[in-house]
């Protein structure tokens, strides 16, 4: 695999391991109620990594999900590398604002990256994950990153949230609506779950001897369409008419079957082709029947398109601290 390469990795490559362990000290007057507790809810105030060290005692290998929004490196958020690490490259990055003109400012930014994410994963539980936010100033660093830490194979997947709505007239060459979110496991005991639900009987339309059955054309239809795309999959089948019939992509060119000859055969031994003739042609459909109590697996999207802004959030924070 591709290795990331920054300036400082070697040093903090372990320094999450180099640091004690910090004690967790409740604040009563910070406190919603008078029996102070850490075993409730927590608002934990302090330096994130120190933080996360405090957890580890508690909470390592139990945590299910993790949601983070780290500092996006824009050069505008005024953020100071802060870990105390024995390098004298790094001794003189303390307390210095990371400017957008800084020639070390991603390797600044992968170096307190490194310890905070690998000190993440050991709160994980096996079939945890991670939710991380980033935009196109670091998303391509990121990702590389989560790669080393949690492993390649453990990419669940990103999603792209539409962050808001107009404005954004300053962006040099286009208005950036969205930022990203990656998604990595801690192993493969991770399970995505998706929404259920019962099959939709109506959608079942047309009926034959073994009762209701909705139909999907079998010749391919959009991208990877024609038949030089998958020229195995281009072949005859015979229509009702005892003619061949051929695949045709949408633009009427020589197209390719969504399914192999195996797969084909087997649709017309168990009549499970249903024909319909337009234009003089006839065009096979793969039979689907309906099966009483049959439930639907909805996928999610990848585009957060219509959920909330960062106006939204603005607004209600204005209401709360009202």
């Amino acid at each position: 695999m591709a290795s990331l390469e920054f300036k400082g990795k070697q040093v903090v490559r372990n320094y999450h391991l180099t640091l004690k362990y910090h004690q967790l000290v409740a604040d009563r007057e910070k406190s919603l109620t008078h029996e102070v507790s850490l075993d409730d809810n927590l608002i934990i105030h302090g330096d994130n990594l120190l933080a996360l060290k405090a957890l580890l005692p508690t909470y390592g290998g139990k945590v299910k999900c993790i949601y983070i929004d780290p500092p996006y490196n824009t050069g505008n958020e005024n953020w100071k590398y802060n870990d105390n690490v024995n390098s004298p490259m790094m001794q003189e990055w303390l307390g210095k604002v990371v400017g957008v003109d800084d020639p070390t400012r991603h390797d600044k930014w992968l170096c307190m990256m490194t310890p905070r994410l690998k000190a993440l994963r050991e709160l994980l539980r096996e079939d945890g994950v991670i939710f991380v936010s980033t935009d196109n100033n670091e998303h391509h660093r990121l990702r590389s990153l989560l790669d080393e830490v949690f492993g390649e194979r453990n990419f669940v997947g990103e999603m792209v949230w539409r962050k808001k709505e107009g404005g954004g007239q300053t962006d040099l060459y286009f208005v950036t609506e969205h930022e990203i979110i990656l998604i990595y496991s801690k192993s493969d005991d991770y399970e995505w779950l998706d929404e259920i639900v019962p099959t939709d009987e109506a959608k079942y339309n047309k009926n034959d001897e073994n009762g209701k059955f909705t139909a999907v054309k079998l010749a391919k239809w959009g991208s990877g369409a024609r038949r030089e795309d998958r020229p195995k999959m281009y072949f005859p089948i015979k229509d009702p008419d005892g003619k061949n019939a051929y695949p045709k992509a949408p633009d009427g060119s020589e197209g390719r079957w969504r399914v192999g000859k195996a797969r084909m055969e087997l649709l017309v031994e168990k009549e499970l082709i249903h024909w319909e003739k337009k234009n003089g042609d006839w065009i096979p459909y793969e039979k689907f029947h309906y099966e009483k109590g049959a439930v639907t697996r909805v996928k999610e999207r990848s585009i957060l398109f219509d959920i909330a802004t960062t106006g939204d959030a603005s607004n209600v924070l204005t209401c709360v601290f009202r």
